[in-house]
C-alpha cells in the first residue's frame, strides 16, 4: 500500500506528527507568551501594540506576516543576553504552560510509540519551549520556529528561515522524520492540528485528526471526514485546581 507521502508503508517507518499549540496544551504558546512578557515589563508598548494588532488580524483571518509577531517580541529581548533568553523561556514553560498540558495528547504520544511510531512534535512555537515540550511529552524528535543569531551569537531580532507553519510544517515534518530515522524511509501515518493552518499537514497523513479543532477547521475536517477528537477534557490545570 502506498501512503500519501508516496512511500511504500511496507518499507519505511510510520511517524505520528503533532503540532503543539491548542493540541498538545489548551491555548496558544504565542498568546501567552505575549501577555505573560508584557506582565513582567520585558516588552516595550509599541511591541504590545503591534502584538495587539497582529493578533487582530490573525483572528479575523485578515492578511498578516506570521514573522512579525516573533520579531516584535525578540525586538525586545534581543536586547538581553541569550542566556537570559533562553532562562525566560524555560520559566515561561515552567509556569505557565506546563498546567495546560492536556492528558489525552501525552496518552496518545505514549500510545503511537508503544505502536513503534516514531513520534514528531512540530510547532510555529519558539525552539526553546519546542525543546522543553518534547522531553515533557517524550516525543523522539522536535522542530519549532528558530530566531536568528549574529556572529556574537545574540539574537538580531529576525526569524531564522521560515515560521515553521502551513506548507513550512510539512516539509519541516518530513526532514525531521529523516533525521531521526537516520535516512531510512518514513511515511506519516498520523497527524495531529487544531488549526486550519495545520490541513496542509493533516493532509499528507494516512489517519489526520482534528484536535478540538476552530470553526474552520471543524468545517473542512467534516467535508473530509476527518476525525474530530475532543482533548479539551482532562487538561492538567483542571487537575490541579
Amino acid at each position: 500500500m502506498t501512503s500519501k507521502t508516496g512511500i511504500q508503508e511496507s518499507q519505511g517507518r510510520p511517524v505520528a506528527v503533532f503540532d503543539y499549540d491548542g493540541t498538545c496544551i489548551e491555548g496558544q504558546s504565542g498568546q501567552l507568551i505575549a501577555t505573560w512578557l508584557m506582565r513582567n515589563g520585558y516588552l516595550s508598548r509599541y511591541s504590545v501594540v503591534g502584538l495587539l494588532w497582529w493578533g487582530i488580524r490573525y483572528k479575523l483571518h485578515l492578511p498578516f506576516r506570521q514573522e512579525r509577531a516573533r520579531e516584535l517580541i525578540f525586538r525586545d529581548l534581543g536586547k538581553l543576553t541569550p542566556e537570559e533568553v533562553e532562562q525566560i523561556m524555560i520559566t515561561f514553560h515552567d509556569e505557565v504552560l506546563l498546567p495546560r498540558y492536556r492528558k489525552r495528547a501525552i496518552e496518545e504520544i505514549a500510545r503511537r510509540r508503544e505502536e513503534g511510531c516514531l513520534t514528531l512534535l512540530v510547532s510555529a512555537t519558539f525552539e526553546t519551549i519546542a525543546r522543553e515540550a518534547a522531553k515533557y511529552l517524550g516525543v523522539d524528535g522536535y522542530a519549532a520556529t528558530s530566531m536568528e543569531k549574529d556572529e556574537q551569537g545574540h539574537f538580531t531580532g529576525r526569524v531564522q528561515g521560515a515560521v515553521t507553519e502551513g506548507r513550512a510544517k510539512v516539509n519541516t515534518a518530513t526532514e525531521l522524520a529523516r533525521t531521526c530515522s537516520q535516512g531510512c524511509p518514513c511515511y506519516i501515518e498520523y497527524a495531529y492540528g487544531d488549526h486550519h493552518s495545520d490541513v496542509e499537514l493533516l493532509s499528507t497523513a494516512k489517519h489526520p485528526f482534528a484536535v478540538s479543532p476552530g470553526p474552520t477547521l471543524r468545517k473542512m475536517a467534516r467535508r473530509r471526514s476527518w476525525p474530530i477528537l475532543d482533548w479539551k477534557q482532562g487538561v492538567l490545570l483542571a487537575a490541579r485546581s
